[in-house]
């Protein structure tokens, strides 16, 4: 290949991503027939058109960006050629309707996103941080080939629409089996505890990577549960799994956070508490709220990684924020989070009455909102007046744009009649419940600053691979 044709290939795949993206833009207005290659090899659902719409932005964002931060870097036609490949493997696997295709896409996703970790072949870090994620990629399509083997022998279909087709008459023992293997594939692709190390260890990757990493690809797992929402409702102990995990991950994500002193490393523990809640939603019954969860939160995190550069300043300590937020600024935080909650219930068609599962995603709902409302109106930089006002101007449209997004989302999983099936409360609901009010006051009181066992205790949970971990400067400057 010539010099000039090998400088050109950069901005060749950059043109392409985008062209993948208009694609995905007519698909979402075109809605062919969901079967639309011959036996089923492909599919073209809701699912699969808002996928390929989410993961063709990301990816073209990423290409774009990918220009001028990897200018100069070695090997940086492979580089791209992973980076697009991946785009393209992902859509395969959004559209794979035949088993075989989706778990080989699944493991080929997994193979070549551990090639992008581990791209600087200098670092011994890298090749560490590589080996360590495609062990666990390996491990998690192991667990997805032995639920699909297992549906689909039972079914004696090897298509997704089959097994789906014919969960209801499937033995009670394969569908639980076959779904709990599906939970801990989801688990290990988007970093649940306690597979999240990889992820934390992941930080060898480019940024761009990290992006696309933690935007689109971490987020299979919600895919996937999506995909086989029938196969897993059916098994009622394996929602509760579901919910637990989900509920666990999200609480210890959130709280590994909080101690982090790197800036990439705090956003890969954000991305397991995110992914925890995502998941979360999906045990609740609720599948176009995960699927908005993972828009929604893709769509932020490839921001915040792809600028993480810009958050490194050298500053000096400023004035502390207020401890409290004084009568006024409690009453405005608790009205926006009961009325949060409740604009939450109405919007997206959850009943206010009817206490079943969608309960609790309300509350979630009412605690997020109090938690934003409570950081806004303690923002000393403002005046008092100042920060009552924005709670509504920040509140209201975001839940206004939440809604628009779960509309649209849920239009498009309309023909998935399993798609929304809340369930009966449960203990398990009410102490997940309990435990997150907790940690909300622990957080809000800054316990996790106050105590230092905690503190320690939640940074050793939190280590990365230490073989993964690059601490001389000159070898970082040399690649």
């Amino acid at each position: 290949m010539s010099r000039s044709t090998a400088s050109r290939l950069p901005l060749v795949y950059t043109r392409l991503s985008w062209g993948l993206f208009a694609l995905s833009l007519g698909l979402l207005v075109w809605a062919p027939d969901p079967e639309w290659a011959g036996d089923g090899l492909l599919r073209a659902d809701g699912l699969t058109r808002v996928m390929a719409l989410v993961t063709t932005f990301v990816s073209g964002i990423v290409h774009s960006f990918s220009r001028r931060y990897m200018a100069g870097a070695k090997r940086l036609n492979a580089f791209y050629g992973r980076l697009f490949g991946l785009t393209l493997i992902v859509l395969v696997l959004t559209a794979a309707n035949h088993l075989v295709l989706f778990a080989g896409a699944w493991a080929a996703m997994g193979w070549v996103l551990a090639d992008l970790i581990g791209h600087v072949r200098g670092w011994p870090q890298a090749r560490a941080a590589a080996r360590y994620a495609r062990q666990h990629f390996l491990g998690g399509s192991a667990l997805l080939a032995g639920a699909l083997g297992l549906l689909g022998g039972s079914a004696g279909a090897w298509t997704i629409s089959g097994v789906l087709a014919a969960a209801e008459a499937l033995p009670t023992l394969i569908v639980a089996g076959a779904a709990g293997l599906l939970l801990l594939a989801a688990m290990v692709q988007s970093a649940l505890v306690p597979f999240h190390r990889w992820l934390l260890s992941s930080m060898t990757a480019p940024t761009p990577v990290s992006g696309f990493m933690h935007a689109g690809l971490v987020n299979a797992g919600g895919v996937l549960l999506a995909r086989f929402a029938p196969v897993v409702f059916e098994a009622p102990a394996v929602m509760w799994a579901i919910v637990l995990a989900g509920g666990v991950s999200a609480l210890l994500g959130q709280a590994w956070m909080l101690v982090q002193t790197d800036v990439k490393r705090q956003l890969g523990a954000s991305t397991v508490a995110q992914m925890g809640f995502m998941v979360l939603q999906c045990g609740l019954g609720f599948v176009p709220a995960a699927i908005t969860h993972l828009i929604l939160h893709g769509f932020y995190k490839a921001y915040l990684f792809l600028a993480a550069g810009s958050a490194v300043e050298d500053t000096t300590p400023g004035r502390p924020e207020a401890s409290g937020t004084g009568a006024l600024g409690g009453l405005v935080t608790a009205t926006a989070a009961v009325g949060g909650g409740a604009l939450f219930a109405v919007l997206t068609g959850k009943s206010l009455t009817a206490l079943n599962s969608g309960t609790v995603l309300t509350l979630f709902v009412v605690l997020a909102v109090l938690h934003a409302t409570r950081t806004l109106v303690r923002r000393t930089s403002l005046s008092p007046a100042v920060r009552t006002a924005l709670v509504p101007a920040v509140l209201l449209p975001t839940l206004v744009l939440y809604a628009g997004v779960y509309k649209g989302v849920g239009a498009l999983f309309a023909d998935v009649p399993s798609a929304v099936a809340p369930t009966a409360l449960t203990p398990l609901h009410g102490a997940l419940l309990a435990v997150f009010v907790g940690a909300y006051i622990a957080v809000d009181r800054g316990w996790h600053r106050a105590s230092t066992r905690l503190y320690v205790t939640l940074r050793n949970t939190a280590q990365p691979l230490s073989t993964t971990l690059l601490n001389n400067r000159d070898q970082y400057n040399a690649h």
